[in-house]
Parts: C-alpha cells; sequence; structure tokens
C-alpha cells in the first residue's frame, strides 16, 4: 500500500487539472479531513461559485421583482438560452436544439408524446433489461396510456448467457429480426448499475434502420462521456443535471430534439405557454406559436432559483474542457480498476467493461463473498470517509470524476478495501 500512495500522490502532482478541485465545497469528514467522493454518478458536489449565482438571482427578485424577466444580465427571459448554449457544447450538438426544462423523467414523457406513436404492427419500445426504474416506469404507463400491455409490448434486452453486459450487436440482430414491430428505442448513455457505456451511433442507426424513432436518457453520459447527439442519428435524449453536471439536488433537467423535427410540419406535442415564440410568448394569444427549436417543447416558465447552480457549474466545465477532463477520467479511473483489478481481484469483481472506451468514470464492483460482506464493504469504506453507493442486490459503485477527485481519493478507497478484504481472506 506504501508504494501505492507514493504513486498516487506523485499523480496528483502531475495532474494540470488538479486545480479545478479548488472550485468545489468537499464534504468535511471528522475534524481535519475531507471526504473521499465518489457519488459524483448520484449527486455532485456544489460549485463553490454556486451560492453566489443564486443570490445573484435573489437579488435580481428582490430589486427588480417582475422586471427580472426582462432587465438582468441576463434577463430570466434569456438566461435558458446561454443554459442551452453551454449545455449543447457538451453533448454535441447545435444550441436550438437543446432546452433545459423540467426534470428527467417529465422530459421522458413530453418527448415520448411525441416520439412514440404506436400504429399497426408497430407497438413495441425496446429498452436495457434492469433499466433504472424510473424509465421502465415511464415506459410501462405510456403503453398503458395507448391501451397497450407492458407485458407485450415493452421488449428488455438482456446480456447474453454467461454476460453481464449488453453487446450493441445484440440490440442490431434483435432490430434486425423484429424491428418491424418497433415504434421507439429508448436506451442509456451509460447504464445505471454497470457503468457500461454504449455507441449511440450504432444503437441509432440500428434504430432507424428498422423504421423506428429512438431517444436516449443520458443521465449518466452528460458531463462524463464526450457525446455527438446531433451526428448520432437520435430523435431526442434528455438527461438530468445534478450527477456529473453538478447543478444541485433536483436540479432543472436538459433535453435534445434533433434539428430535423423542427424544421417543417410540427410534430405532435403537449403545449405550453412557455414554448410559445418569443415575441409572442407575451401576447398571451389563444393560438399557440411555437419556439424555434428544442425550446417549443417548453411548457411552463423555468426555475430561475434551480439554473443559477447549473450556470456556475457549466462555466467550470467551459475553463476545464470536456477532452482535458475525459484525458484525466481515463487516466484516474483506469489507475483505480487496475489496482483494484491487481490487489483484490479474489475478492472483487469489477462489472464495468474493462475497455476504457466503454465506461465512463464510474465503476460498479460485487464482492464474491456475497451481498452480506458486500454491506460490509460499503459500511467499511463510508466510516473512512470513503463516500460510494449501494445498488440492490449487491453492487457497490463509485465514480471518479475528473473535476475534483484526486489519485489520492483513489488510495484512501483502495487501503480501507484492504483493511476489509485481510479480514476475509
Amino acid at each position: 500500500m506504501k508504494r501505492l500512495l507514493e504513486e498516487a500522490r506523485a499523480l496528483d502532482r502531475d495532474d494540470e487539472l488538479r486545480g479545478f478541485r479548488e472550485y468545489f465545497w468537499i464534504p468535511p469528514f471528522g475534524e481535519n479531513a475531507s471526504q473521499a467522493y465518489f457519488c459524483g454518478h448520484s449527486l455532485g458536489l456544489q460549485p463553490r461559485p454556486a451560492a453566489a449565482a443564486v443570490e445573484n438571482e435573489m437579488r435580481a427578485w428582490r430589486e427588480r421583482a417582475v422586471a427580472g424577466h426582462f432587465r438582468g444580465d441576463p434577463a430570466w427571459m434569456d438566461l435558458g438560452d446561454s443554459l442551452a448554449a453551454g449545455m449543447a457544447g457538451l453533448v454535441g450538438a447545435h444550441a436550438d436544439e437543446v432546452t433545459v426544462m423540467n426534470t428527467l423523467t417529465v422530459n421522458l414523457h413530453l418527448l415520448m408524446v411525441s416520439f412514440f406513436r404506436p400504429a399497426g404492427r408497430r407497438r413495441k419500445i425496446v429498452i436495457e433489461s434492469h433499466a433504472f426504474p424510473s424509465d421502465r416506469y415511464a415506459v410501462a404507463s405510456q403503453l398503458r396510456f395507448h391501451g397497450l400491455d407492458p407485458d407485450q409490448c415493452m421488449v428488455e434486452l438482456a446480456p447474453e448467457p454467461g454476460s453481464r453486459l449488453i453487446e450493441e450487436s445484440q440490440v442490431e440482430s434483435w432490430l434486425a429480426r423484429y424491428g418491424d414491430e418497433v415504434a421507439l428505442v429508448l436506451w442509456p448513455g451509460v447504464q445505471y448499475a454497470s457503468g457500461q457505456a454504449f455507441d449511440l451511433g450504432r444503437i441509432a442507426a440500428a434504430a432507424r434502420a428498422a423504421g423506428a424513432s429512438v431517444g436516449f436518457d443520458l443521465a449518466h453520459a452528460a458531463g462524463n462521456l464526450p457525446l455527438s447527439l446531433h451526428d448520432s442519428g437520435a430523435d431526442f435524449a434528455t438527461w438530468c443535471t445534478y450527477k456529473y453536471l453538478n447543478g444541485g439536488p433536483g436540479a432543472v433537467a436538459a433535453c435534445f430534439v434533433h434539428r430535423c423535427h423542427t424544421e417543417g410540419e410540427p410534430l405532435p406535442r403537449f403545449e405550453g405557454w412557455w414554448g410559445n415564440a418569443r415575441d409572442s410568448r407575451f401576447q398571451m394569444a389563444p393560438q399557440f406559436a411555437a419556439a424555434a427549436g428544442a425550446e417549443a417543447w417548453q411548457l411552463s416558465n423555468p426555475p430561475i432559483l434551480s439554473m443559477a447552480p447549473l450556470q456556475a457549474s457549466l462555466d467550470i466545465f467551459q475553463e476545464a474542457g470536456l477532452d482535458r477532463l475525459r484525458t484525466k477520467s481515463l487516466a484516474l479511473t483506469g489507475w483505480l480498476a487496475n489496482s483494484i483489478e491487481t490487489h483484490f481481484d479474489d475478492v472483487l469483481e469489477l462489472l464495468t467493461p474493462k475497455d476504457p472506451e466503454r465506461r465512463g468514470c464510474q465503476l460498479s464492483m460485487r464482492v464474491r463473498a456475497g451481498r452480506e460482506q458486500g454491506r460490509r464493504l460499503f459500511r467499511h469504506l463510508e466510516e473512512g470517509g470513503v463516500i460510494a453507493d449501494w445498488r440492490e442486490l449487491d453492487i457497490v459503485r463509485e465514480a471518479p470524476v475528473p473535476l475534483y477527485n484526486r489519485y489520492e481519493d483513489c488510495f484512501q478507497m483502495l487501503s480501507l478495501a484492504n483493511e476489509w478484504a485481510a479480514a476475509i481472506r
């Protein structure tokens, strides 16, 4: 362990992004230490500028009241534009293809109104097995809303026997055979439990070849991996901003609608006044006049106090650069994964793909001795100031986030795991 600690400290000294850790509040551990926080895949840390960003909007409310909609830097009318532009750069989209609104599952429902249009034989929605529960609930309820039976029309593709991963080739093969029954493929950018990242271009191409619409849940991908949404062939996508994007608990979500769907004949969608064109939004006309691009899917005026911390975080991403963050993420997560395999392969099984290109910064582990020992490991980490998370039935997840995690944080996890492993070997 001593050699690993020296190695971790040397890598931290050479890390050109090490200063970005100072942009975040690291939760304390005891009187003189801080947590080794590996839960950015669940809730990102608070950016230090976030409080000032919220106070700025509180001041605008206090001093300008309703005039804050039209006066300020930016005015509330325009705050969404700044967020959409910053977000578009992170997900590989045009600014008019992205809007910031609602929360992730709400956006899934609104987008499925437009892109799940069952007709004739095309009545099925394809998702991955063990999808994040909220996605599964949304899909099942959409099917029931259309008078369809989820047991018949929700297809859950599972890994092949003996594997824990779903290969893109499985999706391609299944769609090539049964695609004429599929209305929508709804797929994750990163599978939340395993941490497996998918080639979204391949998934989209297979769906489109089958004649189906395709959408992505990017909750665990946005801010974690480089994305090319516009070029991927996706019809739509949505993601939360409280994980890797550090927007705060329950923060406003974002969505993408490909430009090809916002030109020409409008798609069916639910409508609300904030989806009106800017020049008619406050005219209160009885007829809806759609805003340009993805903005037309907005329903209500945005939650300004929720958007302010997200702007603070996006400014940090802009300064750091996603390419540089990805380079560090590959190195940092790779170092931790290699160390786990080298020192703990007899007691820990990594579920996340070994290929660095097939994962983001999340690593999911299973304890070979079973669930009870897994819970003991999780508790031992927590008691030692290492914050991971537990997913039933038996998965420990941790994510070394390149904006604020260090190699020494990873060493702290390894050191505690070594103490636990010594007791069971």
